[in-house]
């Protein structure tokens, strides 16, 4: 790896670790608080409307801002076409929707959704201001300016709901968290960018976009559908408090798993991009990235499925334990979902955004199959088909992977091998204290020291290498802060 792109690297990994772990944690401690300030029906009210606001994201971007990213001398003229095609989809879309706000609150036999989701829906114009702006960023791989508007938009708006959860407000905190995320983002992009469209749209921009970014606007559309098909049918046959214990469940899960796909996602991307013609780099660094992803997420996963009930317990309060089982279901479904999003950045780097849609096609019919059988037996059957599928679909995008660039059966296998070595080793570590200490709080606790214990000593006994860069690195930043006090 040549010292620029090597430099380049550390600083994309660097920013975007700080970001995620960073937005994260300011979301997690928020939300913890909002938990307790707020009931399982609140959550479920904003699970039904959230559907349809995620949906309406992605089919404003439409898959173009990738496409803008590939495209290395997109200049003036791209750029404000997306940025005005992105404004005329996301105004189209909350007209319709704003209209179609009693037939949502009708599905769902909620009467109250209608004003909630026209209030969310305004979130759906301001996120299609500020699309082009991100974009412009990530082509630049300043991922240090994208993650100071990430914090200080999740700080702002976490902020106020919390102050109108504490004053009563119910399901209207987290409406207005909502809303005020994509405004202050939309404000602090628009800042730190300092772009203006000139005034040009050009039909021929969209139509050299749109056979890259149709099939990455269909995967997207799936995502989300599929990512919240467990919501609509349990908004429509369950109760409201089921639901809630669904979306919180998952939300704890997903902060793992949003947090790694989030690092992962646009900045491999665009690496990947940097080198998507020179095979034998970009298998080298695909490797490299996939063993230290792999070696960080897989035990993490394993660990929260084991230590799932002190968690919700400690975090949640007793009132959430119904959510215990889906977190552990959940996290089981998402163990490969870092890796299989590496698998398609690194697909669509090469301009095989087809391949990439069509795994997607195949895994969501599998979802319709698995839901059409189990449903009548319940929701957890239904989540257990899901992890079946969600594993097999990561199987198939190594097929791909070996077919691109010829990473073979075996390499695959043993560059996340290890990985679930760690992570049933810090598992059955969880597990087995669980069985010996009753009390909630000091389980968790001694879950989380022993599991950090186990998994340092197994980096030190089998990736020993691997160990002292990582102390090196902590050294040597723990210096330079030392010599900047």
């Amino acid at each position: 790896m040549g010292d620029n792109l090597k430099s380049k690297t550390i600083s994309v990994f660097a920013w975007s670790t700080f970001d995620r772990f960073g937005q994260q944690l300011v979301q997690f401690i928020i939300g913890l608080i909002l938990a307790r300030l707020l009931s399982p029906h609140d959550f479920g009210l904003i699970g039904m409307v959230m559907i349809f606001a995620s949906l309406s994201f992605v089919l404003v971007e439409s898959g173009f801002g990738q496409a803008l990213v590939r495209k290395k001398n997109a200049g003036d003229r791209e750029f404000s076409t997306i940025f005005f095609f992105n404004i005329g989809v996301s105004i189209l879309l909350y007209t319709l929707l704003f209209f179609s706000a009693p037939l949502i609150a009708a599905y769902f036999s909620q009467p109250q959704l209608t004003v909630i989701a026209r209030v969310i829906f305004i979130s759906i114009p301001f996120n299609a201001l500020y699309l082009v702006q991100f974009v412009k960023l990530g082509v630049v791989l300043d991922f240090k300016s994208i993650a100071k508007v990430n914090i200080i938009s999740t700080s702002v708006s976490g902020l106020f709901g919390l102050s109108l959860a504490f004053f009563g407000y119910g399901v209207w905190a987290l409406v207005v968290q909502t809303v005020l995320y994509h405004l202050v983002r939309m404000i602090c992009f628009i800042y730190f960018v300092r772009w203006k469209p000139i005034a040009y749209f050009s039909l021929s921009v969209i139509r050299e976009f749109f056979g890259f970014s149709i099939n990455l606007l269909g995967t997207g559309v799936l995502n989300v559908i599929f990512n919240n098909l467990y919501v609509f049918l349990l908004g429509k046959f369950y109760s409201i408090q089921q639901v809630g214990y669904y979306t919180q469940a998952n939300k704890l899960g997903e902060t793992a798993n949003f947090t790694f796909i989030s690092i992962l996602s646009g900045s491999t991307y665009n690496l990947f991009i940097q080198v998507h013609d020179q095979l034998d780099r970009l298998l080298r660094i695909f490797r490299e990235i996939i063993r230290k992803t792999s070696l960080i997420t897989i035990p993490i996963f394993m660990f929260l499925i084991a230590a799932a009930h002190p968690l919700i317990f400690v975090l949640l309060g007793e009132k959430w334990l119904n959510s215990v089982i889906y977190l552990q279901l959940i996290c089981a479904a998402n163990i490969f979902a870092p890796l299989y999003v590496l698998n398609f950045n690194l697909l669509n780097s090469r301009g095989k955004s087809k391949v990439t849609f069509k795994i997607e096609l195949v895994k969501k019919s599998l979802i319709i199959l698995s839901v059409a059988v189990c449903f009548s037996y319940g929701i957890i059957p239904m989540l257990l088909a899901y992890i079946f599928v969600t594993w097999l679909s990561f199987f198939i995008s190594l097929v791909e992977v070996k077919r691109e660039i010829k990473h073979y059966w075996k390499n695959q296998i043993t560059d996340i091998l290890p990985s679930f070595g760690v992570g049933l080793l810090i598992a059955i570590g969880a597990f087995m204290l669980s069985l010996l200490i009753q009390n909630n709080h000091f389980l968790l606790i001694t879950q989380i020291a022993i599991a950090i214990i186990l998994y340092l000593l197994s980096i030190k006994l089998f990736f020993n290498d691997l160990f002292d860069k990582g102390l090196t690195f902590i050294q040597e930043k723990l210096l330079e802060l030392n010599r900047k006090i």
